[in-house]
């Protein structure tokens, strides 16, 4: 299963973007994205080092939750959703 992952703008170089998640700091690729206006501060969903789609902050959030939960439990705790 693949799964993409919210990530943060946080600056922009004409396709290419620094994004952060969780501590976590990448290079995403906006290609994919590049009929769509983008910025910093905005989500995205990234997927193999590439920018698949926008979303909101609120979105975001709830995949953060979703993700937490997977991870809390495969580490053995008990996670009510």
């Amino acid at each position: 299963m693949c799964l993409g992952i919210p990530m943060q703008i946080q600056s922009v170089d004409g396709f290419l973007a620094r994004c952060t998640a969780k501590g976590a700091e990448r290079e995403v690729n906006l290609f994919m994205l590049q009929d769509d206006t983008i910025g910093v501060g905005d989500y995205v969903v990234v997927h193999l080092g590439h920018a698949i789609s926008r979303m909101s902050e609120e979105e975001a959030a709830a995949a953060w939750e979703i993700y937490d939960a997977i991870l809390a439990a495969q580490d053995g705790d008990r996670v009510e959703l």
